[in-house]
């Protein structure tokens, strides 16, 4: 099984298909930040957003929007505020920044933002 830093060393990416979004690792999502959206809250409602953990990947649907690559262009990104399996969401060491960048054919670029990036807390 993959986890963040094997993407990012490896240079490995993920996929987007209209609302959704598979990234080549298993993680909790505590927070995503599209567009003007601070998202929150991933229960199973029909809005904001809802993650699913599989066995080696994790998969991310945006019921706000119906196609991502409509909305978000080549220069903006998904911000989302992650926690790799096997790691304590209480312990805000383990809490990684992370973009997604859609790209054309379904490709999804994935990288990790440092402290000087702006990111909605």
């Amino acid at each position: 099984m993959k986890n963040l830093d094997d993407v990012i060393k490896n240079n490995l990416h993920g996929l987007h298909y209209g609302n959704r979004v598979l990234i080549p690792f298993v993680a909790d999502v505590l927070k995503a930040v599209i567009e003007n959206d601070i998202i929150v809250d991933f229960s199973s409602t029909k809005t904001g957003a809802y993650y699913k953990k599989h066995d080696d990947f994790t998969e991310i649907y945006f019921y706000d929007y119906k196609n991502l690559e409509e909305v978000i262009s080549q220069y903006e990104t998904i911000k989302l505020v992650i926690v790799e399996k096997g790691k304590s969401i209480f312990d805000f060491g383990t809490h990684r920044k992370i973009a997604l960048r859609l790209q054309k054919n379904h490709k999804l670029i994935i990288e990790e933002l440092n402290d000087d990036i702006l990111f909605v807390e």
